[in-house]
């Protein structure tokens, strides 16, 4: 018998009330991760340089990426055993660049016909809950997790934070559809300082713009360098266009409506013309606003668990947990322009030139102060 996750099983697993030191959670279980490696593993990653990241936690150099160490082995696992489906859907972002939005929208968008309009789940449960990581729940505590029958509907939608050279080969070879999303790195910046201060362990001091701007620069964060993960997917896309849908933040912010009719063709479910004249469209574009989703019961009060393995996984369970109002700060376009200062723009302005050079790629910076930065 096939098996689906029951929306009462996600409440049960991921959003929980809120309880003491939520915010420390996520550093203490990367620390609790660590502890449990074992004498193979902990050898091999000594062969990796290692450096902090926003939180306070590790952050190893691993593929030519800082990954995480809360997430280390589960990515090196999912990379081994990941099989991917061809009618698969994987949501690809940076952390912080519109992660929340872009599985909203998708899920809305793929899923609208398998439940009615006025019952949609994002009513009712986190984006997060809806869409899971399969490297931070899947194989977060599961080496080889059964996941033919995993996700509440079908075809299967899973989210990844990994760069472009390091997903699964199976994820790459096969016909699996790949949606990414970015956003320009003066907002991505701020957005990532923001919310990763949140999430620092007891006994940190917190990180100073200085400090989180220079390591920025440098390419030290989660899942980073920010411009090798952005050029990664960006490259990709201009090969296989018909795979990866390549999105950027300030165009879904500038014309919503338009992208979200191109996300459901590329994801081989059109509007109909009888849903455009219903204003089908337009539902799923107000129902996960930022405006509607931050108003939402379930995304004020309460936690979001990530690690929760499935139903036959009888091992030691580590889980961590991150406050739901945090994955919805601001939202808004240039915001970066009321923290960085003149030097730090113009010091980010030459990086951008110096990386996007001949590249094709464009940002939007949306700043009085700043023209868009285009490769030449």
């Amino acid at each position: 018998m096939l098996f689906f996750l029951s929306l009462s099983r996600l409440a049960a697993c991921f959003t929980m009330e809120k309880t003491n030191k939520c915010n420390s959670s996520f550093v203490s279980t990367a620390h609790d991760v660590e502890e449990s490696w074992d004498d193979e593993f902990q050898q091999l990653v000594q062969t990796f340089p290692k450096d902090k990241g926003f939180t306070g936690m590790n952050l190893y150099f691993f593929q030519g990426f800082w990954c995480p160490s809360i997430v280390l082995k589960a990515v090196i696992s999912c990379q081994k055993h990941f099989q991917a489906f061809d009618s698969d859907i994987i949501i690809a972002t940076l952390p912080k660049c519109g992660t929340t939005w872009l599985k909203a929208l998708t899920f809305s968008t793929l899923y609208r016909n398998q439940f009615p309009r006025e019952k949609n789940p994002l009513l009712t449960y986190n984006p997060h809950s809806l869409v899971r990581f399969i490297d931070y729940d899947f194989y977060f505590n599961d080496t080889c997790p059964d996941l033919e029958n995993c996700t509440l509907y079908q075809p299967r939608l899973f989210s990844i934070h990994l760069p472009y050279a390091s997903l699964p080969t199976s994820i790459k070879d096969s016909n699996c559809k790949i949606v990414y999303l970015c956003r320009n790195p003066m907002d991505t910046l701020i957005s990532f300082w923001s919310f990763f201060s949140r999430l620092r362990g007891e006994g940190f001091e917190p990180v100073s713009l200085d400090e989180a701007f220079e390591m920025f620069c440098q390419g030290i964060i989660q899942f980073g360098p920010f411009f090798d993960h952005v050029l990664g997917y960006w490259r990709a896309s201009q090969e296989k266009s018909s795979k990866i849908l390549f999105l950027q933040y300030e165009d879904l912010k500038e014309d919503i409506n338009s992208h979200l009719k191109k996300l459901a063709m590329f994801l081989g479910v059109p509007f109909t013309e009888e849903e455009e004249k219903q204003g089908v469209v337009e539902e799923i574009a107000k129902i996960c606003s930022f405006e509607n989703m931050k108003d939402l019961e379930v995304n004020k009060k309460g936690v979001q668990t990530f690690g929760y393995p499935q139903e036959t996984f009888s091992g030691k369970i580590k889980t961590f947990e991150v406050p739901c109002e945090a994955f919805f700060r601001k939202a808004k376009m240039g915001d970066w322009s009321n923290y960085l200062t003149p030097s730090m723009v113009e010091r980010l302005e030459k990086l951008i030139q110096e990386k996007l050079e001949n590249s094709g790629l464009t940002f939007k910076l949306f700043s009085k102060t700043s023209k868009d930065i285009t490769s030449t």
